[in-house]
């Protein structure tokens, strides 16, 4: 891989980004039916289906770079889904919630990382479709993580306890 310039990096984090994206399609299902607390399946469920049209945003961007996908596995992801597969061999409960949110955050605080850097790339190039797109991922991303917060804050952790 050679990055000469930044729409290298761009084209980097397009296929690192599609990489996590599609490994946590994969593990969403897995995390959600491990959810001891209902509004935690659910919201796992329901972010399922936002990373697969995410995962579909990531597509149309890379058509329009012309970068070919898949690329590189994302070591990142593929740490922290390892990460929360650990826990998926514990019994389901109120203390194994908090634990699947904690690391549900940890993904995506990665992600919103890996957007805030990849929106400002493409601002930068002047790429003004590309950082509107990646910017409305970055915006449900951070709409996540706030609804893990709320469900750990008003239901899961009190049950912890």
């Amino acid at each position: 891989m050679q990055l000469n310039n930044l729409r290298d990096v761009l084209e980097h984090e397009i296929e690192d980004l599609y990489s996590a994206e599609t490994q946590l399609i994969e593990a969403l299902p897995k995390m959600a039916e491990q959810a001891y607390s209902s509004d935690l399946k659910a919201g796992f469920e329901e972010h399922l289906l936002q990373t697969e049209n995410q995962a579909v945003r990531l597509e149309e961007i890379a058509a329009e770079l012309d970068v070919e996908l898949p690329g590189a596995t994302c070591k990142a992801m593929e740490g922290l889904i390892k990460e929360a597969s650990e826990l998926l061999k514990l019994d389901s409960s109120p203390a194994g919630d908090a634990a699947l949110i904690a690391s549900a955050q940890r993904i995506e605080h990665y992600e919103i990382a890996a957007y805030g850097s990849s929106v400002r790339f493409a601002k930068t190039l002047e790429m003004t479709e590309v950082a509107d797109q990646l910017n409305e991922t970055l915006k449900e991303e951070e709409d996540t993580d706030k609804k893990l917060t709320k469900i750990a804050e008003e239901e899961v952790n009190e049950k912890a306890v």
